[in-house]
């Protein structure tokens, strides 16, 4: 490290709160940054250590609300060790003048090979087939899977993930669609610019790139599946509430939706589901038609690293171009 990051980062306090690698507050240290860092710390303890800390990296262990930025009242930055930022109030940080970032491009690979994994888990029906076999059950002709050559796959949100999806569909014989609200010009010869009706009209399969906002709560619903021309699939790997899972069931129940991958849910604290959460999770798990992983789409070993060398990197660089200006950096 030479001095000139040293002299831009030296002289903060940073408390890193979520399970990182080490590379992250061994690089900080090197560069003399004062470290803290409390993997295990429940939230009381997280806001006993906010007072005089400049920086704060946190995964998913808190919401960082009003409560957070009262007590961090010398926050300068929020560095999110992951893709999403809908656990931080970036409305209040902005009146705050915090600068917000994130580590999307870290876990881009892991997530867009997992989104592949799980189409090809439902098409060659290679969960069911896994169980029946391990039960001593041979059955060919009731297994028999479906090719992606030749298929339409729409990809919702071209951002990190989005491309990445992309990226690895390529070689596979199928048409991409992309379509993302914020974004344009970024059409190749492997990945259609696409529209909402181009989607309905053509879509075999459908999966999800969004972040989580207002905008995108629930943009899965009744209203979308009555509009598909087809019968489709349903990738969700961005966040659960994305998908109203009420309206996902009820499409699964009339074959409207002929298969769906979640590795997110609404609720995912699966001990707190209220009585009708309960049914509609039993659901996904007695179908044959649905795929589940427990969030683990961004969660390799490769990207436990890429994670905290992109947030070291950024946390190194940031401060000397912007400043103190308010910014939400992705």
């Amino acid at each position: 490290m030479n001095n000139d990051h040293k002299s831009t980062i030296g002289d903060l306090n940073i408390l890193i709160i979520d399970d990182v690698h080490e590379l992250l507050p061994k690089g900080l240290s090197e560069v003399g940054a004062n470290v803290l860092y409390l993997p295990n710390a429940n939230r009381e303890e997280v806001l006993k250590a906010l007072p005089g800390k400049q920086v704060l990296v946190v995964r998913t262990k808190i919401n960082v609300d009003s409560e957070v930025f009262e007590i961090g009242s010398d926050l300068k930055y929020i560095a999110r060790a992951g893709a999403g930022l809908d656990n931080i109030d970036l409305q209040e940080a902005e009146r705050k003048g915090i600068i917000c970032f994130n580590a999307g491009e870290a876990n881009s690979d892991a997530v867009g090979e997992q989104t592949l994994g799980m189409l090809l888990m439902l098409f060659n029906n290679l969960s069911r087939a896994n169980q029946e076999v391990k039960q001593g059950i041979w059955r060919r002709e009731a297994n028999r899977g479906i090719e992606l050559a030749g298929k339409t796959v729409a990809i919702i949100g071209y951002g990190n993930t989005g491309a990445a999806f992309a990226k690895k569909l390529s070689g596979m014989g199928v048409q991409v669609l992309a379509y993302d609200k914020y974004k344009t010009g970024f059409g190749t010869n492997q990945v259609i610019e696409s529209n909402w009706e181009e989607i309905y009209q053509n879509a075999d399969i459908i999966s999800f790139h969004v972040p989580l906002t207002e905008e995108t709560k629930y943009y899965f619903d009744k209203e979308k599946v009555e509009r598909f021309k087809k019968e489709f699939y349903i990738l969700n790997l961005s966040r659960g509430k994305v998908v109203k899972t009420e309206d996902l069931v009820e499409a699964l129940k009339n074959g409207k939706v002929k298969g769906a991958a979640l590795d997110v849910l609404e609720n995912e604290d699966l001990k707190s589901l209220n009585k009708e959460q309960k049914s509609l999770f039993d659901y996904l798990c007695k179908s044959e038609k649905v795929i589940l992983s427990p969030h683990i789409g961004g969660w390799t070993r490769e990207s436990y690293y890429k994670i905290s060398k992109v947030i070291l990197d950024k946390l190194l660089t940031f401060r000397p171009k912007l400043g103190l200006n308010s910014a939400v950096i992705k």
